[in-house]
This record gives C-alpha cells, structure tokens and sequence, in this order.
C-alpha cells in the first residue's frame, strides 16, 4: 500500500539515490603554479571527473583523477540500493520478505556509507597530492553525494521499524482474534 509510512520512506531513498548520482561525492581544490587561479576536480559516482581552469596543472589533475580508484564499484552499489528500496515498495503484502529486503538494503547502504568516507574520497585526495605545488593532499570538500547515503540509511532503518511496527500489530490483532 502507498499509503503506510514505509513507503513513502522508501519513495524518499529513491529520490536520495538519484540525488547520489546528480551531485560530486567531492571536490578538491588545487592551486594553479602559473596562475593565481585554483584548479578544481570533483568526484562523480558517474565517471565524468570535472577538471575546471588552468593549464598544466588541469592535465595533471586529469590524469591523476583518471589513475585514481574506479568508481564503477559505487555506482553499481548505490544502483543496487536505489533498485532494493523500490522493489521493496511492492512487497507490501509480504511484511516479513519487505523488512528483511529493507534490512539488507540498509546493510548495503552502510557499505557504501563505509567506501565512501575510508577509500575513496581520502584516497583521491592523497592521488592528487603530487598536482598540488606544495605537495599537500588537497583538502576534500564534501558534497551532497556523500551526505544523502547517510540520509537515506536513517530512511531505510525508519522504513524497517515502521515495517516491523506493522507486523507487530497484525500479530496482535490475529491473537485476539
């Protein structure tokens, strides 16, 4: 039913998984040698690595954005997740199949939670040091990609209590029955 808290919840994460893939996970800011400008690259969970400004240090920073880790690992996760908390939208009639569906999507979105913050976001900023003239990591500004995983963990871990609140009323109201 659309009607019950759980589903709207769930609407919700759908919405925050296409969120994940409009926006940067982050941005780095490196500054230019030649120019005072800065030269800054994001980190999409759609491989198009934006490059903005400068002359040699853009090309260096494309080629490091490019050796960096693949994102393809991600991308393929927060589809997963997004595809799990709509199919569980229609497994209303199963309450107990929709929050284990729920549960290993939440599961799922904790790895990703998990990736995000320990592999990748540190470690392309550890891949850009050498563009970086003083030789420094590149400070990660996190973007609206890196924060609707946690969003959508908390949506999907609400959805599961509301399933489970369900259940239990059905189970009370069969005994007294």
């Amino acid at each position: 039913m659309i009607q019950r808290i759980q589903s709207f919840l769930l609407v919700l994460v759908v919405v925050g998984v296409v969120l994940m893939f409009m926006f940067p996970m982050a941005t780095y800011a490196i500054p230019d040698p030649n120019t005072d400008e800065m030269v800054t690259a994001s980190l999409n969970l759609l491989p198009n690595n934006e490059i903005v400004a400068g002359d040699n240090t853009a090309s260096n920073v494309q080629v490091l954005m490019q050796s960096g880790p693949s994102v393809w690992p991600l991308t393929i996760l927060a589809a997963l997740i997004g595809l799990i908390a709509l199919v569980s939208i229609f497994l209303y009639k199963n309450r107990i199949r929709q929050m284990r569906v729920v549960a290993f999507g939440f599961l799922m979105n904790i790895v990703y939670i998990g990736l995000i913050f320990l592999l990748y976001v540190d470690k392309m900023a550890t891949i850009l040091a050498p563009a970086n003239p003083l030789g420094m990591p590149p400070v990660a500004h996190y973007s609206i990609g890196t924060w609707t995983p946690i969003i959508t963990a908390i949506l999907l871990f609400a959805a599961q209590r509301a399933i489970r609140s369900d259940e239990m009323k059905v189970q009370s109201a069969d005994r007294l029955r």
